[in-house]
């Protein structure tokens, strides 16, 4: 329950659904006018704040520096548009329509509400200066009529219908994100590799090298050494840069049906029908009185 003395915390301040979601910014505070305490809370919702949904405020707490209400934000934002005139009261179809869609027992709430010393039903916005409004406003409240029914003073009726107008709210629908990571891969890759070996060479001793071959001891040890090489395949890696990836949103527009209901009042003519009998004498009548005034 939230108390008088919290109004002023309670407005301009997010309010947050029982899941946690925040639903928009506290607009105004509706107190009862006899007893003084606040009702409902009207909450600016939809795009930009362009809609005020009413929320009932009696199992409402303040949680820091937020209001904590138990309905979910789907149902506050199907919330019944209820649109307040300049004298910020709400009358009793519109409480009767709001109650029925929060499933609060309509009886109940009457009754309390009409306690004796009570004074009245009407509930209308919070001062939020001192957090209640004064006698006189409380009786001009209860003399207030119901708008849906009220004469304007002559012999016309105003009929009014209620319009739908749609708009649009961007919310989250996800997130996509970049992420490096470093993968090993077994790579083959075939290059050719060389090496020497001894292949052993004789030759008969001829007149062309026999002088090459006396040149040396007749008889002696000697050895003769080769050095052998050979290739290796050596492995080096660089890193070099092979690509560039990016993310890019791309706004694309799809054709959407709204579906919802409108209420629109009628206006039928009654006629109350004169029984011609009647009609003819009360005619002859009004004949008779003109007769005698001429003679």
């Amino acid at each position: 329950m939230i108390a008088q003395e919290q109004i002023p915390a309670v407005v301009d301040h997010p309010v947050y659904d029982a899941q946690g979601k925040k639903i928009g910014d506290a607009k105004h505070v509706y107190v009862d006018d006899a007893t003084g305490r606040p009702e409902w809370v009207t909450v600016k919702t939809g795009l930009f704040g362009t809609s005020e949904s009413f929320v009932p405020i009696k199992d409402a707490s303040m949680v820091d520096d937020h209001l904590e209400v138990p309905y979910p934000k789907e149902r506050i934002k199907d919330a019944p548009h209820v649109d307040v005139d300049g004298g910020g009261h709400l009358s009793t179809h519109e409480e009767r329509r709001l109650y029925e869609h929060y499933g609060i027992a309509w009886d109940e709430a009457w009754q309390r509400a009409n306690q004796p010393g009570d004074g009245g039903w009407a509930h209308g916005m919070a001062d939020t200066d001192t957090a209640r409004r004064g006698d006189g406003d409380a009786a001009r409240a209860r003399a207030r009529a119901d708008s849906g029914t009220a004469r304007t003073g002559d012999d016309s009726m105003t009929r009014s219908e209620e319009q739908m107008h749609v708009g649009t709210e961007q919310v989250e629908t996800g997130r996509i994100r970049l992420r490096k990571y470093v993968v090993t891969e077994d790579v083959q890759q075939t290059i050719p590799v060389r090496h020497e070996e001894v292949r052993v060479e004789r030759e008969p001793i001829t007149e062309a090298n026999r002088d090459q071959a006396l040149t040396g001891p007749e008889i002696s040890e000697a050895e003769h050494e080769v050095t052998l090489h050979e290739e290796r395949p050596v492995v080096e890696t660089r890193a070099v840069p092979v690509e560039r990836v990016s993310l890019r949103t791309d706004e694309v527009t799809e054709e959407e049906t709204v579906a919802g209901q409108v209420r629109k009042e009628r206006i039928d003519i009654e006629t109350d029908a004169v029984d011609d009998a009647e009609a003819s004498d009360e005619l002859r009548e009004r004949r008779g009185r003109t007769d005698e005034g001429l003679l």
